[in-house]
């Protein structure tokens, strides 16, 4: 995929974003992130910092869910 198709899809990510107060799924949105960052990656293209940066914020979002919630299995 050319940079520039991923940007396109990062870019129309960021607006449904923007256009919805509180997106229905946090984590398919982390998870869209990730996938297009590793893609970039992997063609050797440079990160966009906003993207890195709100991608590691909903991470420790999650972990910190995660350690907040009993676990299950105890």
């Amino acid at each position: 995929m050319a940079f520039e198709d991923v940007k396109a899809e990062l870019g129309l990510l960021l607006t449904q974003m923007e256009n919805e107060q509180q997106p229905e799924d946090r984590h398919e949105i982390y998870l869209v992130i990730l996938r297009k960052l590793n893609e970039l990656k992997a063609y050797g293209m440079p990160l966009p910092e906003d993207l890195v940066e709100l991608e590691r914020s909903l991470e420790k979002e999650f972990e910190a869910e995660r350690k907040r919630k009993p676990d299950a299995s105890a």
